[in-house]
């Protein structure tokens, strides 16, 4: 069975995003996406808004900007879960838009590797309470917003985690990983 782990940005308050729901203020900590981890992953999972933030790396300035991590968005099968089918207007794209537990399930049955679901934090809350999640890979940037959207509002019950590794980068970052009890 695959792997699913989450790969997602908070601030040191505990937000994806400030109020406005802009995560400009995030650290692009391209090594920390440039770890070992993503070495090892075949599948990108989205949900759809944070999908129409990621197809920047289609761009000519995405690959301008950082090519490495251009070429593996480009060249990485993507998933993206949506309300509502839509034309995705990227290569190696599948869109979910009806029975996501299920769907999720059935792709992490498949053989391969590991499963990453960048962002997404709506889709993160589904998969929480289905328990396809297998590791929480949060990076923690040296910004607080004050206010904005926590990583697990809306999660209807207590969930239990277990840390199972930390990484500090350059940029001051913080990555902790965490493993569901």
């Amino acid at each position: 069975m695959r792997k699913v782990f989450l790969f997602m940005n908070v601030s040191l308050d505990g937000y994806v995003a400030d109020s406005a729901n802009d995560i400009s203020g995030f650290h692009n900590d391209f090594e920390a996406f440039s770890s070992d981890e993503s070495q090892k992953v075949d599948t990108l999972l989205f949900g759809r808004n944070t999908y129409e933030m990621m197809k920047f790396w289609s761009t000519p300035q995405g690959a301008e900007m950082q090519p490495e991590v251009a070429k593996f968005m480009n060249a990485t099968p993507k998933v993206v879960v949506s309300h509502t089918a839509f034309d995705p207007g990227w290569d190696k794209v599948t869109v979910i838009s009806e029975d996501v537990v299920g769907s999720i399930t059935a792709l992490k049955n498949q053989p391969g590797q590991n499963i990453l679901i960048m962002g997404s934090s709506n889709l993160c809350l589904t998969l929480i309470q289905a328990g396809l999640i297998d590791e929480f890979q949060i990076l923690v940037n040296p910004v607080a917003f004050g206010a904005g959207i926590s990583l697990f509002a809306g999660l209807p019950t207590k969930t239990n985690l277990t840390l199972t590794d930390t990484h500090t980068f350059k940029s001051g970052v913080v990555m902790l990983t965490y493993a569901p009890n």
